[in-house]
């Protein structure tokens, strides 16, 4: 089974430090290069042509937003297909925008668990948007701002987030009775950006109880993942 290849790009050693140990704890994800500028990341994701960087948007010598943009515009039309995923302190609308507008694959906070990391690692390894909880809130203001224009456009001509469909489809009216106590429970934990294990501990039930849940939750949402789950509930009004 391929590896997924990371690259980090942040400045602060003990971050970087820490997401690498945690990146290293899963045998699936191999970490194959770091650099601490915009300058240095630029050339080694040339040269290593890693899955997946994850960019601090604060870097010294330049803003990681205008590092994914170079990335995206160097890599469009050729085989280098590197995404990006921002790593930020930064919850502001504008900050979120303009990442996403520069071709940001997936936008998590800096204080984001290292199991969410792992995950978020996957799903934009697997070409889907990760989108940290606070994140999608600002998403889909935007969304339902401007439902029939999105603009939220990256350089390949996409919307950030394919899941934010316009607010006459069928799934913004879910009846919240579709969903039993316990798995609206368990979806607002999901919106909150808990893993498996958080909501096991939570709610006082077994980890597999929970999978078990999540799966039926992505059903009767018609979600393909807890994201797009996420957005559906917060667009729907099921949770707060």
């Amino acid at each position: 089974m391929a590896k997924i290849r990371v690259a980090l790009i942040e400045d602060h050693d003990l971050t970087r430090v820490g997401i690498r140990t945690a990146l290293l704890q899963k045998e699936e994800i191999e970490v194959v290069g770091e650099a601490t500028n915009a300058v240095e990341g630029l050339r080694m994701l040339k040269t290593l042509q890693p899955d997946i960087a994850i960019v601090d948007i604060g870097l010294p010598d330049k803003d990681g937003i205008e590092l994914t943009r170079e990335v995206k515009s160097t890599t469009h039309g050729e085989d280098l297909t590197t995404k990006v995923l921002i790593l930020t302190l930064r919850d502001n609308k504008e900050a979120v925008l303009a990442a996403f507008a520069a071709g940001a694959d997936s936008y998590c906070m800096k204080d984001i668990r290292f199991d969410n990391l792992l995950e978020a690692v996957r799903v934009t390894y697997n070409g889907n948007a990760w989108i940290d909880p606070a994140i999608a809130r600002i998403v889909l203001q935007q969304a339902q701002q401007n439902p029939h224009k999105p603009e939220i456009t990256p350089q390949d001509n996409k919307t950030v987030d394919t899941h934010l469909e316009s607010p006459e489809n069928q799934e913004d009216m879910i009846d919240p009775y579709t969903l039993t106590e316990r798995e609206l429970e368990v979806l607002q934990l999901i919106v909150e950006g808990c893993s498996n294990a958080v909501i096991a501990e939570r709610l006082y039930i077994t980890v597999g109880t929970v999978k078990t849940h999540v799966r039926n939750i992505l059903n009767k949402l018609c979600a393909d993942d807890r994201t797009q789950a996420a957005v559906r509930a917060l667009r729907s009004g099921l949770v707060g």
